[in-house]
C-alpha cells in the first residue's frame, strides 16, 4: 500500500521531518490494516429501543464570570469580545 505521508502532512499543516516519514508510513499502514480486519456490521436498519434510552442530566445554567472583569484580563478586546491570535496560516 502506498500512502503519501508528505501530502497528508501538507493537507494537515503538519511538519514531518524526512527521517520520520518511513515511521509514519508504517504506522498508517498498520491502522489501515487494522480497520480492514474489523468485522462487517450486520443489520443497519435496527431501530433504537426505548429501554436503551440514556438518562441525561438536566442542564443548569451557572452564573458566569462578569464580562467587565474578564475583559480587564484580556490583552486585546473589541466590542466586548476577546481578540485572539490567528492560529492557522495559509501557505
Amino acid at each position: 500500500m502506498d500512502i503519501d505521508v508528505k501530502h497528508i502532512a501538507k493537507l494537515s499543516y503538519l511538519k514531518i521531518e524526512d527521517a520520520e516519514i518511513e515511521s509514519y508510513q508504517k504506522k498508517m499502514e498498520d491502522i489501515i490494516h487494522m480497520v480492514e480486519q474489523l468485522p462487517e456490521m450486520g443489520n443497519y436498519n435496527q431501530k433504537p429501543k426505548v429501554e436503551d434510552a440514556m438518562n441525561l442530566r438536566e442542564d443548569v445554567v451557572q452564573p458566569s464570570f462578569p464580562r467587565d472583569e474578564m475583559l480587564k484580563n484580556a490583552p486585546h478586546h473589541v466590542a466586548g469580545c476577546i481578540l485572539v491570535p490567528k492560529t492557522i496560516e495559509a501557505e
